[in-house]
């Protein structure tokens, strides 16, 4: 639909100029044209333009429920749904294994009208399998490729959900995060991503890697797509304690200020910096772009512990693991051959071949080898992971300089695949606030050789409206994205 907007859309439905059955067609024709060489859907709901004929019937009698009446999105295939797809996790262990039914947010985003039009692809488990994986691949539906330049990495884990809407593949997606799954493919393949404070959205019916950390957000074209996605996900879930202060409904869009960066004071979180001289200088754009729109700029207000944060964070993020997902597998997937994390490992281990052609199941491994969360060294893990991301890392930083967010560069320039060596990282500044547990939002930035760049707002727990008025100021100033050319390569010469 040429990138157009969920409000632009409904315009065009409460006009009459369009159905819900007729969008889903053009988005299932798209997916049939352009998705055997991005690899970004693994399922279609078999369902959704039966949904879709439904949806519109109900527009004619009641008119629309919300601004997702009759818009088709794609959920991550770690989200259960209670249909005829299966949900996976991208392995074979779970090939064909349904749900027995919809997953919170699922049934959210259904009773506000929207269509899930499929399943889209990701790093297998969610990249929490290996130590030397490749995002973007699983062992169910193959390699997502960057439209942008297909040999070139979608970020991952949320790959399918990435490169699905860049390739406007559906109106949106649901992607997950534990760090940096939702920030850095969305700022990889030029789109807004909402990483939600941890408890905001229910988690209840996802494949878990880790309760501290992980959380389901909405990835766009926009930053209003992005809050009328999340506008439809909140919500207290008694199945997710964690959700107890989420509110009962809030519509985001409401914060939509294109002069919302007046006044307001961001601070440059400068340690993300120095990677790559090209990212500096989108970023020192991206300051001009907010002082011109009134915005103080205080420079630097580092986020001082952030280099401390990586080992304490893999120590709860492995025992978090085996837990949550012997929790998760009996009641979410019961029909699967593996139901425990020691079975997942034996049964990947007999067939290696197919599950395991590139990289193997360290990080399986690993967590496997620890014991329950009262142990003291996931105790002490846990208690520092939140110390130095929240009281000494972004509330210290936000308080020292009266702040009303920090900015960084979400990514570093898109890297070559490869299956041998696995990923190649250049930089990203998620970590902060995913071990927080804090909401960040990557607005498209700026390209180097036409392979995008994101900026990141990071902000204290429940500032989601905050970030979403600063995020959007900046995007409607800048208009930085612009829409995927799927080179089979970056044209140097």
């Amino acid at each position: 639909m040429n990138g157009m907007t969920i409000q632009e859309l409904q315009k065009r439905m409460v006009g009459g100029e369009l159905t819900a059955r007729g969008l889903t067609g053009v988005y299932l024709a798209r997916i049939a044209q352009l998705d055997s060489k991005l690899c970004a859907v693994l399922a279609l709901n078999p369902d959704a333009q039966n949904e879709a004929a439904a949806l519109d019937a109900e527009r004619q009698a009641r008119g629309p429920r919300s601004l997702l009446h009759g818009i088709p999105l794609l959920l991550k295939d770690n989200i259960c749904t209670g249909d005829r797809m299966a949900t996976t996790a991208g392995s074979l262990a779970l090939a064909g294994v349904r749900a027995p039914r919809d997953a919170f947010l699922a049934a959210r985003l259904r009773a506000a009208g929207a269509i899930i039009l499929g399943k889209a692809n990701l790093s297998e488990w969610a990249n929490f399998r290996s130590t030397r994986s490749s995002s973007g691949w699983s062992s169910l539906g193959g390699q997502t490729r960057n439209p942008y330049a297909l040999d070139r990495s979608p970020c991952g884990s949320s790959s399918g959900s990435a490169v699905a809407v860049a390739a406007d593949l559906c109106a949106a997606a649901i992607g997950t995060e534990t760090d940096g799954s939702i920030v850095c493919p969305a700022a990889i393949n030029s789109l807004v991503g909402i990483k939600p404070t941890v408890g905001l959205v229910s988690r209840a019916g996802i494949v878990p890697i880790a309760h501290s950390q992980d959380t389901a957000g909405p990835m766009a074209r926009s930053v209003a797509d992005a809050a009328v996605v999340l506008s439809a996900l909140v919500g207290p879930d008694p199945e997710d304690p964690a959700t107890a202060e989420s509110p009962t409904a809030l519509d985001y869009t409401q914060f939509l200020e294109a002069d919302g960066l007046r006044g307001a004071r961001i601070g440059v979180a400068r340690n993300f910096c120095g990677v790559d001289p090209r990212v500096d200088a989108i970023l020192e754009e991206a300051l001009d772009a907010m002082r011109r729109l009134g915005a103080i700029i205080v420079d630097p207000a580092n986020i001082a512990t952030a280099d401390r944060l990586g080992e304490p964070e893999l120590e709860l993020l492995l025992y978090e693991f085996k837990n949550d997902l012997n929790a998760y597998l009996p009641v979410w997937a019961p029909d699967a051959p593996a139901r425990s994390l020691e079975e997942l490992i034996a049964f990947n281990a007999a067939r290696q071949a197919e599950v395991m052609p590139f990289f193997g199941q360290e990080l399986f491994e690993m967590a496997q080898a620890k014991g329950p969360l009262t142990e003291e060294t996931y105790l002490e893990a846990r208690a520092l992971c939140r110390r130095l991301s929240r009281d000494e890392g972004i509330d210290a930083a936000l308080r020292a300089h009266e702040l009303d967010a920090i900015v960084a560069p979400s990514n570093a320039p898109a890297w070559l695949i490869d299956w041998v060596n696995g990923d190649h990282y250049r930089g990203g500044s998620s970590s902060p606030a995913a071990v927080a547990g804090y909401p960040s939002i990557t607005v498209p930035a700026g390209y180097v050789l036409g392979l995008p760049i994101g900026l990141s707002f990071i902000g204290g727990a429940y500032q989601e409206p905050t970030l979403i008025r600063l995020a959007y100021a900046f995007e409607q100033a800048t208009r930085a994205r612009r829409a995927p050319q799927f080179l089979p390569t970056l044209a140097l010469d």
